[in-house]
C-alpha cells in the first residue's frame, strides 16, 4: 500500500470512528422527560489529545424537519458558565427541570426553529474537563476560541450531515467575546463551515462603554438617588468599580460610592433583571406570570443544579466529573484571565460584518450589568464606521398583540434589537419574545 493510499485509509477510518461515536452519543430518553419525537445527543469532543482535554456538548435536533433546518451553536458567558445548565435547561432548550425529579416541555424552545448545539466551554466548565489540571490556570480568550474552533471541526466529523448546513452562533453576556473570536477564526480559516450569522445577547463588547452605562441605568430605573448618581458621574464611575474585580485597588472616593450603592440597592434585586422577582425558596414551586404572559419558574437554576447532579442523569448524558466533585452552573476550577474583559471585541464584530456575516445584537432592556444603552451606542458607532445606512429606522416590533421591543437595521446585515421586559437571560425571562426574535434572525427578515 502506497503512502497516499495509507493516508486515505487513516482518514476514512478516523471519520468512521467519529461517526460511530456519534451513534454512541445518542440519548434514548433523559430521566423524567416527556415523550418527544426529535433526536438528542450528548457527549464529548476531544480538543487536545496530548493534554486529554475534551468539551462536553448537548445537541437536540429540530422538532420538525431537522434536515432542512439550520445548525445553531449556543454559548453562555461568565466567563466560565455552563451553556447546558443555563442555556439548555434554563433558557432555550426543549426541557426545564421540575423539582429535580422530572422534566417538562419548554413551549418556547429554540429547537422549534433550528437544530440546537449547546457547548460547555472552556474546559473546566460544567462537564468539560482537562486531565492536565494545570490548564485551568492558563485559560484566556485566545485558548477558548481555539478550543471552540477545534471542537466544531471535530464535531462535524461526528455529524458530517451538518457540515454544509447553514450555521449560526448565538449566546449572551461574555459570549460577546467568545462568539466574535470564534467566528473570526472560522472566516479566517477558509473552511467551509457555511457560517451565516451571529447573535449576541446583552454582550460585553467594549469594557468602558458597556460598564459605564450601569450608572445611568441605575438612576433612570430608580435604583439609586440623585446624590449617588452624581458621585458616579463625577467621582467614580461604574467601570472603575468593575476594575476592582480585575485586581485593582479602589480609591477612598470609590469606596464611598460602593457604600452608597450597597445601601440603596438591596441584595434581593437581581441586577441582571432589575424589575424581575427572584427565587426565594428553591424547595417550593415559585412560578410567576412572565412579563409577556408565560409561566416563569424563578427557581429553575436551583432545580437544574439538582437534576444535573443526579448520577442517573449524568450516566444518561454520557457525562463525567473530572477534578470536581459536582456539576456547577459556573466553574469553580477554571481561573479565567479576567484582564481579557478589557480587550474590546467590537472591531472584531465589525470585521465580520465586512466579511458578509449577518450580526444581531439584542438586549433584554432590564439588565443593568450590560445595559442596552451601551450596546445601542456601540452598534450605532460601528454602523457609522462601516458606512452602513439604516434600512429599518428605530421602531417598535410586536410579538402577539403586545410590543416586543424596539429594533433598528443597517443595510440588512447589522441589527440592534431590544426585548421589552427582558433580562440578560432573555430566553428565560421573555421566552415568547425571545423565540420570535430568534425566528426572525434565522430568516433574515426584520421584526415587525
Amino acid at each position: 500500500m502506497g503512502a497516499q493510499s495509507w493516508i486515505i485509509m487513516v482518514v476514512i477510518s478516523a471519520t468512521f470512528m467519529q461517526i460511530c461515536r456519534a451513534v454512541d452519543d445518542k440519548l434514548l430518553s433523559l430521566p423524567g422527560q416527556p415523550r418527544v419525537s426529535f433526536q438528542q445527543y450528548a457527549g464529548y469532543v476531544t480538543v487536545d489529545e496530548n493534554q486529554d482535554r475534551a468539551l462536553f456538548y448537548y445537541f437536540v435536533e429540530a422538532e420538525s424537519d431537522p434536515a432542512s433546518r439550520p445548525l445553531v451553536l449556543w454559548l453562555n458567558g461568565g466567563p466560565g458558565c455552563s451553556s447546558v445548565g443555563a442555556g439548555a435547561f434554563s433558557e432555550n432548550g426543549p426541557f426545564r427541570p421540575s423539582g429535580g425529579e422530572s422534566l417538562v416541555r419548554n413551549d418556547y424552545s429554540w429547537n422549534k426553529e433550528a437544530n440546537m448545539l449547546f457547548l460547555e466551554s472552556p474546559a473546566g466548565v460544567g462537564f468539560s474537563y482537562s486531565a492536565n489540571q494545570s490548564f485551568y490556570n492558563l485559560v484566556n480568550d485566545t485558548i477558548t476560541a481555539q478550543d471552540n474552533f477545534v471542537f466544531l471541526q471535530n464535531w462535524f466529523l461526528k455529524f458530517p450531515e451538518y457540515k454544509n448546513r447553514d450555521l449560526f452562533i448565538t449566546g449572551e453576556s461574555y459570549a460577546g467575546h467568545y462568539i466574535p473570536q470564534l467566528a473570526y477564526l472560522i472566516v479566517k480559516s477558509g473552511l467551509k463551515f457555511n457560517l451565516k450569522g451571529i447573535a449576541l445577547g446583552n454582550p460585553l463588547l467594549e469594557f468602558g462603554t458597556d460598564f459605564n452605562s450601569e450608572g445611568d441605568f441605575y438612576w433612570s430605573h430608580g435604583l439609586i438617588s440623585n446624590p449617588t448618581y452624581e458621585l458616579l458621574s463625577a467621582v467614580c464611575n461604574t467601570s472603575q468599580l468593575w476594575r476592582e474585580r480585575l485586581g485593582a485597588s479602589l480609591s477612598a472616593s470609590c469606596l464611598e460610592v460602593v457604600d452608597q450603592l450597597n445601601a440603596e440597592i438591596p441584595d434581593v434585586i437581581d441586577t441582571y433583571d432589575v424589575t424581575g422577582n427572584v427565587c426565594l425558596s428553591s424547595g417550593e414551586s415559585e412560578t410567576l406570570l412572565g412579563k409577556s404572559g408565560e409561566n416563569i419558574d424563578l427557581c429553575v437554576g436551583d432545580k437544574t443544579f439538582l437534576y444535573l447532579n443526579r448520577k442517573d442523569v449524568q450516566e444518561t448524558l454520557h457525562a463525567k466529573l473530572v477534578g470536581t466533585p459536582q456539576w456547577t452552573s459556573c466553574s469553580r476550577v477554571t481561573h479565567y484571565d479576567l484582564r481579557n474583559l478589557e480587550i474590546p471585541t467590537i472591531d472584531v464584530v465589525g470585521s465580520l460584518v465586512r466579511s458578509g456575516i449577518r450580526v444581531l445584537v439584542y438586549s433584554g432592556d432590564q439588565d443593568s450589568v450590560i445595559p442596552f444603552t451601551g450596546s445601542r451606542t456601540l452598534v450605532e458607532c460601528m454602523a457609522k464606521k462601516l458606512g452602513l445606512n439604516a434600512t429599518v429606522p428605530y421602531t417598535a416590533w410586536s410579538e402577539g398583540k403586545q410590543v416586543g421591543g424596539w429594533t433598528q437595521v443597517y443595510d440588512d446585515i447589522l441589527t440592534f434589537t431590544t426585548t421589552r421586559g427582558g433580562s440578560q437571560m432573555t430566553p428565560f425571562s421573555s421566552p415568547a419574545r425571545s423565540l420570535a426574535l430568534f425566528a426572525a434572525f434565522l430568516s433574515g427578515k426584520p421584526l415587525v
